[in-house]
């Protein structure tokens, strides 16, 4: 459980750092830029959480079956935290 919340926590972290590197991207007050590097750490993340995974299976000995749910929390609760992002920011 303590490893899944790091994981969780190295999600936020990325997309803290996506929507860094997308203001500085981005002109003052263009909200579009961020609403974008939002949508870019969904496939980040979701190659992430999948290497994640990947170790769980082969290194750490769980069945696909077991990391199955873990592998989707991991995913889902900072992408949906992204997704809310992209919302806020796309509406301008």
């Amino acid at each position: 459980m303590q490893h899944t919340i790091k994981v969780i926590a190295g999600g936020f972290v990325l997309l803290a750092l996506c929507l860094v590197v997308g203001r500085l991207m981005g002109e003052a007050g263009q909200f579009a830029v961020v609403a974008r590097a939002a949508l870019v750490f969904v496939p980040l993340w979701l190659v992430g959480a999948g290497i994640n995974m990947w170790v769980g299976v082969s290194k750490a000995g769980y069945s696909v079956k077991e990391e199955a749910p873990i592998f989707l929390a991991v995913f889902l609760i900072p992408a949906v935290v992204a997704l809310l992002v992209w919302r806020r920011y796309s509406r301008g």
